[in-house]
């Protein structure tokens, strides 16, 4: 998603607290590790071996640098891979920041023009490759009195964004490679194939071109879907429709992934009553999910 961005907010507490790094670049970004921090970190004149970055493939060389005997501490950005890297570490500290669901609930009473704002930036900002992206919108209503107010707005302002190359001035551009356009069109199809209806694009049919993806929205997601748990990282927005505020907790609280959640109401006892029951780690009160609080 922004590797400059997560790499330097490690970089400079460890660096600041007199420790040297080892910086294993993502596979994909391996040329913004080596270029983007690498180089730039010598030009600049930092002493040989203070900032070292190292490329491969996390499944031949990360155990080998998580667990190497002179590192005191490991953290890491990714998935479910933390979970391994977490068990062997040990006795050393760690920090990870994991991959995240990160479910964006709409009360009844919110400010349905603020809260549509916000739901469009979250869920397709960075063309929704983002760990806090909003990955599944919940909307607390009876019958459709929240939805038919809502959802006319995300999608006015969804159909305003441009797709097309990330070279010229577009908002959606290509997702990092074919394979994660490819994991996303599957968790898509599997959506559609149990029940869920697509409203963009507006034909029904999920728009591909190799890794560059059309913004996409469904409704009427269920647990049984893989898209109500799973992280796409793209830009598909999966809404599903609950009865109660208690019944949206549950439902987010169900995802084994707990980094962000979104709040939209105007009442501020109920704001705090669903964040302190959400199993995330930062929960955003009328605003779109973002690096930090």
């Amino acid at each position: 998603n922004y590797p400059l961005n997560l790499a330097g907010s490690k970089l400079g507490p460890a660096l600041m607290t007199g420790n040297s790094v080892v910086m294993k670049a993502p596979s994909a970004g391996a040329v913004t590790g080596l270029v983007g921090i690498g180089a730039c970190f010598d030009m600049a004149g930092c002493p040989k071996g203070l900032v070292n970055v190292v490329t491969g493939r996390g499944s031949e060389i990360g155990d080998y640098i998580t667990q190497h005997p002179l590192v005191n501490a490991v953290t890491f950005t990714g998935g479910s891979t933390g979970l391994h890297v977490a068990k062997g570490v040990s006795m050393i500290p760690i920090q990870m920041e994991l991959g995240g669901k990160d479910p964006c609930i709409v009360t009844k009473d919110a400010n349905m023009k603020a809260a549509a704002s916000a739901i469009v930036k979250g869920a397709f900002s960075y063309s929704g490759q983002r760990c806090t992206a909003v990955k599944v919108l919940m909307i607390v209503e009876d019958k459709d009195e929240v939805s038919s107010v809502l959802m006319p707005m995300v999608m006015e302002g969804v159909k305003k964004l441009k797709v097309g190359s990330q070279y010229e001035d577009n908002d959606i551009t290509p997702v990092i490679d074919k394979k994660s356009a490819a994991l996303i069109e599957g968790l898509v199809t599997d959506a559609t194939g149990k029940g869920a209806k697509m409203l963009l694009p507006e034909d029904g049919n999920f728009k591909r071109e190799g890794n560059l993806l059309w913004p996409t929205i469904l409704t009427g997601i269920t647990s049984e879907m893989k898209l109500m748990y799973e992280e796409q990282f793209g830009p598909v927005l999966p809404i599903t429709s609950v009865p109660t505020i208690e019944a949206a907790i549950e439902l987010a609280n169900g995802s084994p992934m707990g980094l962000q959640a979104s709040v939209f109401t105007q009442d501020i006892d109920q704001a705090m009553m669903i964040s302190d029951q959400l199993h995330a780690g930062t929960v955003q009160i009328n605003g779109a999910p973002a690096r930090g609080p």
